[in-house]
């Protein structure tokens, strides 16, 4: 609801069907009337060589009942050989079946492409061909993933600028902190043309953390001149962060960009 209620227009609330509290989440979620923003449910491709219409996470996504899907799959071919341990082609069929099966029930998917940079930096081609296929069978949006967060803003910028040669449809950047970049790296993807940015609020999330939302919104409206959020609400980001802090049990960090009370 704070979320909404400053202007943030996406929400992806949980990985449906992966445990009870996000099964909850999504039930409850449904008796909240937003102003304005829509929530995402998060999931994964079908399993391999398994049937579209009885996956369970593909099942779940569709129960969640939310407007909006958030389908992720592995775009670096290194992934599908060692972790997925199945074919190249049986990845495409994968990311094929589950955008078009969830496409043809109604919902906007948005495609997050897992280990892009570190993909297509080691086979460029293979990389594209899983954003071609997504962008073919009907994904929304295409959102590139630095999934290990071990890109710098050049290269981002550098790879984003390739993929919109090819990528008619919406594009999208996920950057993680591992290298302290991902705000950066965010940036430098908006100015490459991406127009979808995921992150969380002051960057909370796996290992060295996500993209900080605070950060990206107060750079691109100030520094860009991007409109993200209205003025009265801009100055809210404050407010904004300190109760995400004071909800995940975290003391507001006081160096903290814009937000922090040591910040110029």
């Amino acid at each position: 609801e704070k979320l909404d209620d400053i202007g943030i227009p996406f929400i992806e609330g949980g990985y449906a069907g992966s445990n009870p509290k996000d099964d909850e989440y999504f039930k409850l979620i449904k008796n909240i009337k937003f102003k304005q923003a829509k929530i995402s449910a998060f999931g994964s491709t079908r399993k391999i060589n398994g049937k579209i219409d009885t996956d369970p996470v593909i099942n779940a996504l569709l129960s969640s009942e939310t407007e909006l899907v958030t389908v992720v799959g592995k775009s670096s071919d290194i992934q599908v050989k060692k972790v997925l341990e199945t074919t190249l082609e049986e990845n495409l069929s994968m990311i094929s079946d589950s955008i078009e099966y969830l496409k043809n029930r109604g919902r906007k998917v948005i495609f997050d492409a897992e280990h892009f940079f570190d993909g297509y930096i080691n086979n460029p081609s293979y990389s594209l061909k899983v954003l071609e296929t997504a962008m073919e069978f009907g994904a929304d949006t295409i959102v590139l993933c630095d999934t290990n967060g071990g890109m710098l803003p050049n290269k981002v910028s550098e790879i984003t600028n390739t993929v919109l040669e090819t990528i008619k449809c919406q594009v999208g950047i996920h950057t993680h902190n591992d290298t302290d970049t991902a705000v950066a790296s965010a940036l430098a993807a908006y100015q490459s043309g991406a127009t979808h940015i995921q992150g969380t609020i002051n960057g909370y999330g796996e290992r060295c953390g996500n993209a900080n939302l605070v950060s990206i919104i107060a750079n691109l409206q100030l520094k860009l001149g991007e409109k993200c959020l209205s003025e009265k609400n801009l100055v809210r980001l404050t407010e904004l962060s300190n109760f995400v802090s004071e909800t995940v049990n975290r003391a507001p960090f006081p160096y903290s960009p814009y937000v922090g009370k040591n910040a110029f």
